[in-house]
């Protein structure tokens, strides 16, 4: 149902005991809109955007950091340390852990938990992992409502944690008001540094597991250091530390601390704070419509029809594949036939 004056979908009596249960900081009810929201069934995209509507107002009051880095760079241990370390400050911390899934089989092992077995048993804490399902950029699809919710419920800063799959990992940018990159000692020279675009979106890197090699981190770090003399800011008013640390020993955690509050400070006082989320909430909007348009596409009835066939001519080699999207693509712009008006062709047709 509708709200007829706004058209925007009716809170349900049992979706509206869920806000009132994420605004009252319950895990469970936490817990069981992220899982709404992440549900691809559309009465439950529909119920889970009312829900957003609802806790929007409660929202954007946390300090949000996406957090990448290679397979092995030790993101896990270091965001349960940098956990740890915001809790005994009084603060409360959310977790969204990105799990890759399977490209066979689908399935996803959500171990993170495993990984931050100090920070499970913190109460300040929150840890949810969620599948990948395939989406680009290192985070699942629903991340960004995931992490609305969790700010509605009170959370002083929510960690986005993504799969770990080298420079790919952007999306989490375009998210979050900043993005951490962890770093490994002996991870590459000078040039392999400069390569990796992804440095170009940090905000602060830093050079993990630094208690392994003090010589090679101290090396790996003016490494980037030079690699960042030579690549442009992404903005005039901050220049990216690069720092070492270990997450093991919790060497360096406070201090990185230090300059995430030194950040959300200067961007707040530059004006630039705000105007990345709002350039991040139009962008999410996009992204909602590029996905939504695909999934139409997908539902059409002359697409379902001939999309098998032509896929099987794609393959065998008797069309080519920018034909086949035109062909494809061209059905959103004919009408679809009713019912009626196909019986009429087939009856002119056998005349």
């Amino acid at each position: 149902m509708k709200d007829l004056t706004t058209g925007k979908p009716l809170l349900m009596p049992a979706d509206l005991k869920l806000v009132e249960g994420v605004l009252a900081r319950q895990p469970r009810a936490l817990a069981k809109a992220i899982t709404l929201a992440e549900s691809t069934r559309p009465d439950h995209q529909a119920r889970a955007g009312a829900v957003l509507d609802k806790l929007l107002p409660s929202t954007g009051k946390s300090i949000r950091l996406g957090i990448s880095g290679a397979p092995g760079a030790g993101k896990s241990t270091f965001i349960e340390a940098l956990g740890v370390h915001l809790i005994g400050l009084g603060k409360r911390v959310a977790v969204l852990a990105v799990d890759p899934s399977s490209a066979i089989s689908g399935g996803s092992i959500l171990g993170d938990k495993t990984r931050m077995e100090r920070l499970c048993q913190e109460k300040d804490a929150f840890i949810r992992p969620s599948p990948s399902h395939g989406s680009l950029g290192g985070v699942a699809e629903k991340t960004r409502e995931a992490m609305l919710i969790c700010e509605a419920a009170g959370y002083d800063v929510v960690l986005i944690e993504t799969v770990g799959v080298g420079q790919s990992e952007t999306t989490v940018a375009g998210m979050s008001d900043m993005f951490v990159l962890v770093q490994l000692p002996n991870a590459g020279d000078d040039l392999q540094a400069i390569k990796k675009g992804i440095i170009e979106l940090a905000d602060i890197i830093v050079v993990n597991k630094a208690d392994i090699d003090p010589k090679a981190a101290a090396i790996a770090r003016g490494q980037i250091s030079g690699a960042l003399g030579l690549l442009r800011s992404a903005s005039p008013h901050w220049r990216p530390p690069v720092m070492e640390a270990s997450a093991a020993t919790n060497k360096g955690i406070d201090a990185f601390w230090a300059e995430v509050e030194k950040y959300a400070r200067v961007m707040a006082e530059t004006g630039e704070f705000q105007a990345r989320r709002r350039r991040q909430a139009v962008d999410w909007m996009w992204a909602m419509i590029d996905g939504g348009l695909r999934a139409r596409f997908r539902q059409h009835p002359r697409v379902r029809r001939d999309l098998d066939p032509v896929v099987a001519a794609v393959a065998g080699g008797e069309q080519s594949p920018s034909a086949a999207a035109y062909q494809l693509l061209g059905y959103l712009d004919a009408p679809t036939p009713t019912p009626a008006s196909a019986q009429m062709r087939a009856a002119e047709t056998a005349m």
